[in-house]
């Protein structure tokens, strides 16, 4: 892969990138069918994501579609230069808030000039709540608001809700008396107030809500069910067509335990409505679909992981009530994106463990892939950014980082993913929704600090998943330096942070540095004007993450919600503006952009004489050509 060009360009603060799939041309025509299939159903849900995002987003998009097909007028002067600029962020983003800050994209071009550029694309009259989203930054300024003392409901501009207050979401939801605590609610569904002023739910199924797309999604799916690699997968893509025409969770809990169970076929796929990251009460969930390939023999690392899984499990420096007895169903696996969609797309995650309901995964097991040819792409551009040079604290950092950050890197993902998530459990009648908007931070925090914690283990060196410790010194190092400075590039000054997975870096490697600065662990250091963060002791700071670790436990299983706020809020949240304000300036310098996604390859059917023969897969690299095409098809 070393002679592939994986950047392809860079506007405000995003850059695009493309991945390759060798391991496609590895496969059986059969295969190449069902990577063919399953890819169509993974881009057929993209609207729903859109309009996840914000109701009006599918119509901001209608109006950016059109005028960068049909505007005849001067294309290269500053303003329309300006207005490429934002249609490209809100293409990426899937919506006009940006996908990790969840912030509103503010337009750098007047609103005269907009209307000039829709009357010339011959677009009629554009709706005045369109307009007020595009350009009044006070109008549903944020896509997910998790402050405090807020209705976190009525101050998102998601639209997983619909007149209804933060107080009647959680009392919708809470459990009753008598009912089934092991069947998942509300996660595909708009809660709305009907006419009589009732709290219903209009169910994402084909029929009803969004049922156009999903209708989409079926059809491709049951073309894919043709070619699937055995009858199991046969079984999970019926469940899941069953699930989406009814709309009823309970069908996509047995899917979920279906396609837990299946782990034989070279290829495997994700589709539904998974992650709760776009709700604040992580209750409902955005439509995503990825498509794998196995990577058999990078598959050796992450088996090695879940064949000890128990070792893990009872050696966790965690108090016994909230161990496992048995580690069930546990399937770990390194594979190739072939497909991006919906929530994963042009953004995309570089490992994912599921089921995420906690029953199934305590009885079932889960699986965890990590996207190997995806942190490969991302590796291959890093080397040559310079962050590494202006952030790392000594060329012994600098050093490791080179030689192991790649292999670091992944087998924190494949700890996080395949152990940490799966690790641990609740007390009987604890559920997620006791941390209410805490509860993703949370879990993310835990995965994160026993990935942290059992990388430094020689039981890794043993096990032959890493060559020696300098893998952890390396992660270490690497973990530290994004938690306490380099994501912060990612956000404005004066701002708070507010995604959950930043929330989660920093809280960890604040809380350590806090703690372990009697003992010198980790030290702040300035050299010319420059501050630094040099780990100073690495073995007393695997046991200060393996303490915090043990609180964040301790937090989930009982459902501490007041714990969850003091970590969160005293750790995770707020920014030393001093440091943020230096640290974006020695980024600015360096002209990189903190974000990056990528465009999908695209697969063509071969045919000679009326019969498919074979399925070419291409690698485009004008990001913006794909969005139009996605949008017109």
């Amino acid at each position: 892969m070393t002679d592939f060009k994986y950047f392809v360009e860079q506007f405000d603060d995003i850059k695009i990138l493309r991945y390759q799939v060798p391991a496609f041309e590895r496969l059986s025509l059969r295969e190449k069918l069902f990577v063919y299939y399953l890819s169509r159903a993974a881009l057929a849900g993209r609207d729903i994501l859109w309009d996840q995002n914000n109701r009006y987003n599918l119509a901001v998009r209608s109006l950016l579609e059109n005028i960068l097909r049909d505007y005849p007028g001067d294309r290269e002067n500053a303003a329309f230069q300006d207005f490429l600029v934002y249609a490209k962020k809100v293409f990426f983003a899937n919506g006009v808030h940006h996908h990790y800050s969840m912030e509103k994209f503010i337009p750098t071009f007047s609103r005269d000039y907009f209307l000039e550029l829709t009357r010339a694309s011959g677009i009629g009259q554009v709706e005045d709540e369109v307009m007020r989203l595009i350009f009044d930054p006070d109008f549903m300024a944020k896509r997910v608001v998790l402050d405090e003392g807020k209705d976190l409901v009525a101050a998102s501009a998601n639209n997983y809700y619909e007149g209804v207050s933060q107080r009647e979401v959680e009392e919708f939801y809470r459990l009753k008396p008598g009912e089934d605590e092991f069947v998942t609610r509300g996660l595909n569904s708009t809660l709305v107030k009907n006419a009589v002023g009732q709290l219903e739910e209009e169910v994402w199924r084909v029929g009803g809500k969004y049922g156009k797309q999903l209708e989409r999604v079926v059809a491709e799916l049951e073309m894919a069910a043709r070619y699937a690699c055995n009858e199991a997968q046969e079984r999970c893509i019926a469940l899941l067509v069953e699930y989406y025409r009814t709309g009823d969770t309970r069908l996509f809990d047995q899917y979920s335990i279906e396609w837990v169970k299946e782990n034989e076929g070279r290829v495997d796929f994700i589709n539904g409505f998974i992650e709760v990251y776009g709700d604040p009460l992580a209750y409902k969930a955005s439509w995503e679909s990825v498509v794998q390939i196995i990577d058999e023999e990078a598959c050796e690392r992450t088996r090695k992981l879940a064949d000890n899984a128990l070792w893990f499990e009872q050696n966790a420096p965690v108090d016994e009530r909230f161990k496992k007895s048995e580690v069930n169903g546990i399937t770990a696996r390194v594979v190739q994106a072939a497909m991006l969609g919906g929530d994963c797309h042009p953004a995309t995650p570089i490992g994912i463990n599921l089921p995420n309901a906690e029953w199934i995964r305590e009885r079932y097991g889960s699986k965890s892939v990590t996207l190997d040819n995806i942190t490969y792409a991302y590796d291959a551009v890093s080397l040559t950014s310079g962050v590494l040079d202006e952030f790392a604290a000594s060329g012994e950092e600098i050093r490791l980082a080179r030689e192991y950050g790649y292999l670091g890197g992944n087998v924190h993902t494949d700890l996080h993913e395949c152990l940490g998530h799966g690790s641990g459990k609740m007390l009987p009648g604890v559920g997620q929704e006791a941390l209410k908007n805490y509860y993703s931070t949370i879990e993310e925090a835990r995965a994160d600090l026993f990935a942290l914690y059992y990388i430094m283990d020689p039981k890794l060196v043993e096990l032959g998943v890493i060559p020696s410790l300098d893998v952890a010194k390396c992660e270490y190092c690497n973990y530290i330096r994004n938690g306490l400075m380099v994501q912060l590039t990612r956000v404005k000054l004066g701002c708070n942070l507010e995604e959950s997975h930043m929330r989660n870096r920093q809280l960890i490697a604040s809380w350590v540095y806090e703690r372990g600065q009697a003992d010198r662990v980790i030290e702040r250091e300035t050299r010319d004007g420059k501050t630094y963060f040099h780990i100073r002791d690495f073995q007393r700071l695997r046991q200060l993450f393996g303490e915090l670790l043990a609180e964040v436990q301790r937090v989930k299983s009982e459902g501490d919600f007041e714990g969850a706020r003091h970590l969160i809020e005293t750790y995770g949240v707020r920014i030393d503006p001093d440091l943020h304000r230096e640290v974006l300036a020695r980024y600015e310098r360096l002209h990189v952009a903190p974000y990056a996604g990528f465009i999908n390859p695209e697969y063509h059917l071969v045919e000679r004489d009326g019969q498919i023969v074979d399925v070419r897969v291409e690698y485009p690299d004008d990001f913006l050509a794909q969005m139009l095409a996605y949008g017109k098809n």
